[in-house]
């Protein structure tokens, strides 16, 4: 393996419930009400640890044609981008690594045994209601044990059926046309089957040739326009649902299946400005969650999921000299077993338990794989206790990860582990919308079977990492009654992080192969600051805004006498941010993007070589909405990178310029 010809990336480090509620927000199932029939989900008190959401229109007006997109504008995140829609897109909250981050989808984990990362870019907005990333955990006891297991989570909210009285169906269409020979369309079909029940059916196919041009330049001075190649996409994926209530509780069903052909495109490196390695995916599972009441004090919720990943990856050194023959094919399956427990002791305490099981299974077409086989059962005992102003919680995780393999390699071994977390809120004011928090979690991460089982890569000797969080913060809302200025809400949170064995992965120039090892001790000291605002102006004018800001210094700590001791780690800025401006007049919207994240480095030695400059990217929108007999209408135009901004999220990768999208929505 040639290594100065390797573009380095580090994997970094990257509950509030009533006394007496039936389950956590966003998890309750109601019924026909005199105007509408809805079928989504109740929200009760603040959470103690407070998301980051988007949802809805701020949703739609925003130009992200996929979740990682959305995830750009939250405080305290970084996406890592491998260039262009055929590039891997990953998330990495507080500099703890993507291997830390849990990604739920409609309540149960998308896992990933293989390699620990959810790719976000395949998953389209067009049917996500809400998009949410909590720190720590999300702050309800009522909840599986899986989530309490990471450091940081990212809850996908599909979209639930919504009825008005007189309408037993819903039908929305939507097309997107764009630069680099996008094509889009999707579609998802409702239907009121009476009875408290629900269905709904969508897919969605999205086409682009991924090619782009960039602005290339050497360390010589040479400057030149290059065309980025190797990033089509041809992708597909569809859902099914089914929603229902039954007494004093409610459950839902879900299968998903997506499948995708792609060009990796690869590093810009040397001279090298093309590859020819291909990935072809398949993405499907089923699942189902049942949450019911079954007394004043007892409420039961369990989930069930069974799913299966298929991934080939071809490298062909006909096509490109430079590479070796690669024609690797993994299969992963995956069972999932919850059941949760909430016990509403009085009103002022409360107790859950939870117990997850999950079977992971890997093969491949290797020659002397291991086939892995990962059980993994995880139990959480939490307490929720609130007097007065004062709410706390309190959970202990205990985890419990066996492997084994099937051929005469040696399995790691087993990892027996007790983590706790402490969650406490206090408002010192009865009349304020003035909240302080408070919370330490303790947790960690087992390698994956790529990082152990891999040939010829993996390490079965590789030490799982551990973090440690502290963060304080506050939440200040003001909600004026005069005729201007409608909501006001700020929040702020400072944190530290330390992350012990951190595991390291550095991916080649055909972004495929990983080098793993364990870095050591990483110190993380941050801030994160965001503000939410909405102003009703004269002549129906509306307009709202949207911005934060996060400060990380994120150091190596391992060994005082390198070189590399305090030095920030690579790809994580010191400063970084967001706007967004939302202005609505008329059946008119004008949307406005901006985000800046400032200068890093690409290594460990923060030398001017390694240096990554910062970067910053603008985008504009317009949309009409108007309806015709019945059915609403959307025609939006968006113009991104308007500035025509040459930067690379990862080095060696750049990204698109200016490019443009056009998009009709039609609602029946």
């Amino acid at each position: 393996m040639n290594l100065k010809r390797i573009s380095t990336l580090l994997a970094i480090m990257p509950t509030c419930v009533a006394a007496n509620s039936q389950q956590a927000a966003n998890d309750t199932l109601t019924g026909r009400i005199p105007e509408v029939t809805i079928m989504s989900w109740r929200k009760h008190d603040k959470d103690l640890l407070p998301a980051q959401t988007l949802s809805g229109k701020q949703l739609e007006s925003l130009s992200a044609q996929s979740v990682a997109d959305a995830i750009r504008f939250f405080s305290g995140v970084q996406i890592k981008d491998y260039g262009g829609i055929g590039g891997l897109k990953t998330v990495n909250i507080r500099s703890m690594g993507t291997n830390h981050v849990g990604v739920f989808y409609d309540g149960i984990e998308l896992g990933n045994a293989q390699n620990g990362q959810i790719d976000l870019g395949r998953f389209a907005l067009d049917n996500i209601e809400a998009v949410s990333v909590y720190n720590g955990q999300r702050s309800s006891i009522f909840q599986s044990a899986r989530d309490f297991g990471s450091a940081g989570t990212v809850y996908l909210q599909s979209r639930i059926p919504t009825f008005k009285q007189d309408k037993r169906e819903n039908l929305r269409a939507t097309f997107k046309a764009g630069s680099f020979g996008l094509a889009n369309p999707s579609v998802a079909y409702e239907r009121d089957l009476g009875h408290g029940m629900a269905a709904s059916l969508s897919a969605d196919y999205i086409y682009t040739t991924g090619r782009y041009k960039y602005r290339r330049m050497t360390e010589g001075g040479y400057d030149t326009t290059a065309v980025r190649e190797n990033g089509d996409v041809s992708a597909l994926r569809t859902e099914a649902g089914l929603f229902g209530r039954a007494k004093e509780g409610e459950w839902r069903a879900k299968t998903y299946l997506y499948r995708s052909s792609r060009g990796l495109p690869g590093a810009v490196v040397r001279n090298k400005l093309s590859h020819q390695d291909r990935q072809w995916d398949t993405n499907f599972f089923i699942q189902g969650s049942m949450t019911r009441r079954l007394s004043g004090v007892y409420s039961l919720k369990a989930n069930a999921k069974y799913a299966y990943d298929y991934l080939h990856y071809l490298s062909d050194p006909s096509l490109d000299v430079s590479t070796m023959y690669v024609n690797n094919r993994f299969r992963q399956n995956e069972m999932y077993l919850s059941l949760a427990n909430l016990f509403n002791i009085n009103g002022h305490w409360s107790m859950a338990v939870s117990t997850d099981y999950k079977l992971n299974t890997l093969s491949a077409n290797l020659i002397n794989f291991a086939y892995p086989v990962r059980h993994t059962t995880l139990v959480a005992v939490a307490a929720q206790a609130r007097y007065g102003r004062l709410n706390a919680q309190a959970s202990l995780l205990a985890t419990f990860v066996t492997d084994k393999v099937r051929t005469d390699t040696a399995a790691a071994g087993g990892k027996t582990e007790l983590t706790p977390t402490v969650v406490m809120s206090y408002r010192p004011f009865a009349k304020a919308d003035f909240t302080l928090r408070a919370f330490y979690k303790s947790i960690f991460r087992m390698p994956t079977l790529n990082d152990l089982y891999y040939t010829f890569i993996g390490n079965i000797k590789l030490r799982p990492e551990y973090t440690h969080q502290y963060n304080l913060g506050f939440t200040y809302a003001v909600h004026p009654r005069n005729k201007w200025l409608s909501h006001l809400e700020m929040q702020a949170d400072a944190y530290y992080n330390k992350v012990e064995d951190k595991i390291v992965a550095m991916p080649t120039s055909n972004q495929y192969r990983w080098t793993m090892m364990n870095l050591g001790e990483v110190e993380i000291k941050g801030v994160d600051v965001s503000l939410q605002s909405a102003f009703a102006l004269p002549q129906g004018v509306m307009i709202g805004v949207r911005a934060s800001y996060t400060y990380q210094h994120a150091e190596d700590v391992t060994d005082p006498t390198s070189n590399y001791y305090r030095n920030q780690i690579p790809y994580i800025p010191w400063h970084s941010g967001s706007l967004t401006l939302n202005t609505e007049w008329r059946g008119w919207e004008l949307n406005y993007s901006f985000i800046y994240t400032g200068k890093r480095y690409d290594a460990s030695d923060n030398i001017p070589e390694n240096y990554v400059p910062e970067w910053y990217t603008s985008d504009l929108s317009l949309t009409y909405g108007f309806t015709i007999a019945r059915t609403r209408l959307r025609l939006t135009a968006e113009v991104n990178n308007i500035f025509n901004q040459q930067f690379e999220v990862v080095k060696c990768y750049p990204m698109p310029g200016t490019n443009y999208k056009l998009a009709i929505k039609i609602k029946i």
